[in-house]
């Protein structure tokens, strides 16, 4: 018998989210739009709904709450995309018209696999993405130990020469750290102020590294992508344990997708009362966007609660959401 055919991607009435119980706005602290968009367009290239970015996300975000989001470019050479993402947003008609209201920020570095690129050349394209009114950090940038995709000490020194710059200019950070716990603490701690804001994007290291992080730099922030919500993972989870405690509320930790990566994998409860949920069986999303936040924030939620006596307050996603949004503020200003 010849082998099964691999099924397509599911159809697209599957990126239209049911509408979540909360009621709380969305922020999204860490997302790649443009690269969601493109796998969007490559996995629906037949019949696309969205032919442009700005449908995309006017046609997926509609009625969600999505308030805002930060976009990520990472990518060595630094993608002249960038720009034309970013001037679109700077007027408020041309938000209201583009983004359908969707508060459009970005942070740009280069992450730490494609470190080997970095050079003065991709440095100057940075440093003049930095001057933009909706640019509100450096990053992501960090230490990847796991993947190893360039060289450690090329890592090392890139990531000190991007936070040196960004630490001169007062721009938040948002950092990748993966399986590199000594390296980065070492690294953060020699050159980056103590108050000054962090991002800890997607977190996933052992908690007591988190713990340092988080006594040590008081405006750091631990990045919750839908990663917590699988089953294999229990760091992130456990690090979120540790900070709901009377001395630490309210939690230090900043909601972000990731996207088009980890789709929380609560999400597909909800789509079981989908009319075509039989589709969805076997399959799994192909995508993750910014709408799906609230998910995340239930687990968290959950998380929560799971340890509170009977005589403590329970909280819900719009708690989780409303001190997500808040930190958000304090870390990015946005």
């Amino acid at each position: 018998m010849g082998k099964a055919k691999a099924k397509g991607p599911l159809s697209e009435s599957f990126l239209q989210l049911p509408v979540h119980v909360s009621t709380a706005q969305i922020v999204d602290t860490h997302t790649h739009l443009a690269s969601t968009f493109e796998l969007y367009s490559s996995k629906y290239r037949k019949d696309p709904k969205y032919e442009t970015v700005f449908d995309f996300v006017k046609g997926m975000y509609a009625g969600k709450r999505v308030e805002a989001i930060i976009d990520v470019w990472c990518e060595a050479p630094v993608r002249k995309l960038w720009k034309e993402f970013a001037d679109s947003a700077l007027l408020e008609e041309d938000r209201k018209s583009k983004w359908g209201g969707l508060e459009y920020w970005f942070v740009m570095g280069v992450h730490p696999h494609e470190a080997r690129l970095y050079d003065d050349e991709i440095e100057a394209d940075i440093l003049e993405a930095m001057k933009h009114p909706r640019c509100v950090g450096w990053g992501e940038m960090g230490l990847d130990y796991h993947y190893d995709n360039s060289p450690r000490d090329i890592q090392q020194d890139v990531f000190s020469r991007q936070l040196k710059h960004a630490v001169s200019l007062n721009k938040p950070l948002t950092i990748h750290t993966r399986e590199a716990d000594a390296d980065t603490e070492r690294i953060l701690k020699d050159i980056v102020p103590k108050d000054h804001p962090i991002h800890i994007h997607c977190f996933t290291d052992s908690p007591d590294f988190g713990d340092r992080l988080l006594e040590y730099f008081p405006n750091l922030c631990i990045g919750i992508t839908g990663v917590v919500t699988f089953a294999t993972n229990l760091d992130t989870p456990a690090i979120i344990r540790r900070m709901d405690n009377p001395s630490a509320l309210p939690l230090r930790i900043l909601l972000e997708t990731d996207a088009p990566y980890m789709v929380p994998s609560n999400i597909y409860e909800s789509l079981q009362d989908s009319p075509n949920a039989n589709e969805l069986k076997g399959r799994r999303l192909p995508l993750s966007h910014s709408a799906m936040i609230p998910w995340t924030a239930d687990f968290v939620s959950g998380i929560v609660n799971e340890h509170r006596g009977e005589d403590e307050n329970k909280v819900d996603s719009d708690w989780v959401l409303k001190v997500a949004r808040e930190n958000a503020r304090k870390v990015y200003g946005v």
